[in-house]
């Protein structure tokens, strides 16, 4: 039996939606849906799986150890991923003790686990992009959900588990199935619409005076390929440690944002807005996973390029925008 955490969530949904692609049904879906009118409960409106439990109710049976079915793997990707959410306690019990438990859970009973954690554990990138986990304990994350995902990082290597699982530092993952995310969406996402309707789309101005605006750089993956590198650790038990999952090759928002005109068949029309304040001094301006290390472990598949990934995501857009 595959878990899935966080299985009604963007990345969560895709993964349930690649095991049943492999024939996979066999699949437990972790979330937390509000009720009828939770907009996820679209994502698993065609996937196939056994069962479906609350996060709390999950988190309750974990910690009795009061499962009826045998687990071979927890796919870990269930949290709070807000840049902007300043509730503290919220990021400990949900994301980290929360993390805590399942790795445990999972090590006492022999069960596979692969877990999210995140780019935004790099801060600013003054310590670079190198996933060596000696260096781990010196970044300084910019926002509290870097701060809840590098705290568990530096548990499971303070608890000698870094042998006993892996983790996936996910860098700017975009693709169907993240609708419901408000503004946690992609730009992608958030523009297409006003592409498609008014030929326009918004980015940040730049405050930092090396990048122009627009000129700002990520390290974009589309979520298809996050998802293969997940499944490359699925299908390969013996490779464990906290890996990037990035694609090694940053791009600017301005490819990106020609990218998506280029897809539609718009020509391009950029305004450049103001940046909220909250965000200012809490802005990555570079990230650019370093991939050796994911490369040593023997992943060799190329990722998809950043106009490729928006044109085929746009073939979702203009259909519900689900996988």
């Amino acid at each position: 039996m595959f878990v899935v955490t966080g299985g009604a969530g963007f990345i969560g949904s895709c993964l349930v939606a690649a095991l049943n692609e492999r024939g996979r049904y066999d699949v437990i879906v972790v979330d937390h849906l509000t009720g009828d009118d939770d907009p996820k409960k679209k994502n698993l409106a065609h996937k196939r799986y056994q069962r479906y439990y609350d996060k709390a109710e999950f988190l309750k049976l974990l910690r009795r150890d009061q499962f009826d079915f045998d687990v071979e793997c927890i796919l870990h990707m269930g949290a709070c991923s807000s840049t902007t959410l300043q509730d503290a306690g919220y990021f400990e019990k949900n994301n980290y003790e929360y993390s805590c438990v399942v790795a445990q859970w999972a090590i006492k009973n022999n069960a596979r686990l692969i877990y999210a954690s995140s780019a935004a554990t790099y801060g600013d990138g003054a310590l670079g992009y190198s996933d060596d986990e000696a260096l781990i304990p010196n970044l300084k994350p910019l926002n509290l959900y870097g701060e809840s995902k590098q705290k568990f990082d530096e548990w499971v290597l303070s608890n000698g588990f870094a042998d006993k699982m892996a983790g996936l530092k996910f860098f700017n993952v975009f693709g169907p199935n993240e609708y419901h995310k408000g503004d946690m969406k992609s730009v992608v996402s958030k523009a297409y619409d006003r592409v498609v309707k008014d030929g326009k789309m918004s980015l940040f101005k730049s405050y930092h005076p090396k990048y122009k605006d627009g000129e700002q750089m990520r390290d974009f993956i589309y979520v298809k390929d996050a998802v293969d590198i997940v499944m490359f650790f699925a299908d390969n038990p013996d490779k464990n440690g906290i890996f990037n999952a990035g694609t090694g090759l940053a791009r600017t928002w301005n490819d990106l944002a020609h990218a998506l005109f280029s897809a539609v068949g718009r020509m391009p029309s950029i305004e450049y807005v103001e940046m909220p304040e909250i965000l200012r001094g809490r802005y990555q301006y570079f990230t650019e996973a370093q991939m050796e290390k994911l490369r040593q472990a023997g992943y060799q598949k190329s990722f998809t390029s950043l106009e490729e990934a928006i044109k085929d995501y746009c073939g979702y857009l203009s259909n519900g925008g689900c996988w």
